[in-house]
């Protein structure tokens, strides 16, 4: 088997895991469970939680003491028994810890995954700009298959995803002890301060304005990432409280609609190139707000019958969305940072968008809605909801282009470099 399967057959799985469960989990939460909506936030905040604590420990085990191989399999095995143990959970109490610890497990395996596919590649003699984009395509068609998997089984509202999440994660933890041997590179000198062991040097970064502003226009937009995935598959499936959708194909087969999204996602990752070079990263990042925007005003308006092309547009527009706000920002640190703290300052964007925004996001979207958009019998107003939420990110959006500044230089974004 070439490197560049065995490569590929890590990246499908390393997402079918994840997406085997976070679409449609709220279905499980608010549908068979039927717990409180003021909670649910917390579940989405062990992602921040997770996102804030085990990279940067899980990064230095790997550059100092264990094989990055061998540490990301051992996280995918406890991982796995983790998720197995979540329909235990009589009590969103025991939810919340027992998903903390699966996600204290997975989120480190995402960075992980990269630098395992990175070092083997290179140890092949592989062009890593060339060779690892199309590898990393099929994370996110893994992402989709598990969805479809979840949607198909009859399984979107029942223990059973989180299981099928499970055999996925063992499989893959168990897989990963076959992969060539990634040692610890020792980088790190020994004469290191502990900031730099750390990688806390990347927080002179907010010394600078123009470096500020964007880490706090990455929290706040990262605080409108997880929405959709927290909220989109129960907004759908609860179009059957409305007799005449009832048995529309949205309401049986939402995940798969919400898949589209994902599908979108695969494609922009090709307009990228095209929109950095023409308009530069401010623009792009500035298209990927009106594009949530967008996401969230079309799902606002949409309905299973004469608005279904609003629904579907919604998960077009979110590809845009997601890749040009991720790739673009990540991009946009890599050009901008000295490269001695480079990665550092990669690790901290990813941690003001995935860890500080996701935790506010999550925990704010979920008060907000059980506050102000849930009715005494638990029915809640989906179209003030996404309204809500769009006109969140579009005050964000207005702000970014009036204080952010950065002059677009061509040179910067010949070559995109994942």
């Amino acid at each position: 088997m070439s490197i560049k399967l065995r490569l590929t057959i890590l990246s499908f799985l390393q997402f079918f895991v994840w997406g085997a469960w976070l679409i449609t989990i709220a279905n499980y939460w608010f549908g068979t469970k039927q717990w409180d909506g003021g909670q649910f936030g917390d579940v989405f905040a062990t992602l921040g939680y997770s996102s804030l604590l085990m990279p940067a420990l899980t990064g230095i085990l790997a550059d100092k003491w264990i094989n990055a191989e061998k540490l990301y399999g051992a996280l995918h095995i406890l991982g796995g028994i983790c998720l197995a143990c979540i329909p235990m959970a009589e009590s969103t109490a025991s939810f919340f810890w027992i998903i903390f610890a699966a996600m204290m497990c997975y989120m480190p395996t995402i960075s992980l995954s990269n630098s395992i596919a990175y070092t083997i590649l290179k140890n092949n003699n592989e062009d890593v700009v060339k060779v690892f984009p199309p590898i990393r395509v099929w994370g996110t068609i893994g992402f989709i298959a598990a969805m479809w998997v979840t949607n198909l089984t009859g399984n979107k509202s029942s223990a059973n995803m989180f299981y099928i999440a499970a055999f996925a994660a063992v499989v893959l933890g168990v897989y990963s002890f076959t992969l060539p041997k990634c040692p610890p590179p020792k980088l790190i000198s020994a004469n290191s301060s502990w900031t730099q062991k750390l990688g806390l040097d990347a927080f002179k970064l907010f010394g600078t304005t123009k470096m500020a502003l964007f880490f706090i226009f990455s929290m706040f937009l990262g605080a409108a990432l997880q929405l959709t995935n927290m909220y989109g598959d129960v907004y759908l499936s609860e179009f059957e409280k409305v007799p005449e959708y009832a048995d529309s194909f949205v309401v049986k087969y939402s995940t798969i609609i919400m898949s589209i999204s994902q599908i979108s996602e695969t494609l922009f990752i090709l307009a990228i190139p095209f929109f950095l070079k023409r308009f530069g990263i401010k623009q792009v990042m500035l298209i990927s707000m009106i594009a949530w925007v967008l996401r969230f005003g079309l799902f606002s308006y949409g309905d299973p019958e004469g608005g279904l092309w609003m629904i579907i547009l919604s998960c077009i527009v979110y590809g845009m969305a997601f890749d040009f706000f991720n790739i673009s920002g990540s991009l946009f640190v890599e050009t901008t940072t000295d490269s001695k703290m480079r990665s550092s300052a990669q690790g901290l964007f990813m941690m003001m968008t995935n860890g500080v925004g996701a935790v506010l996001g999550s925990k704010i979207s979920a008060w907000l809605i059980s506050t102000y958009y849930t009715s005494e019998g638990g029915d809640r107003n989906w179209q003030g909801i996404w309204l809500a939420f769009a006109i969140y990110v579009l005050i964000v959006a207005v702000l970014f282009a009036l204080f952010f500044r950065h002059k677009h230089n061509p040179k910067e974004v010949a070559e995109i470099k994942h």
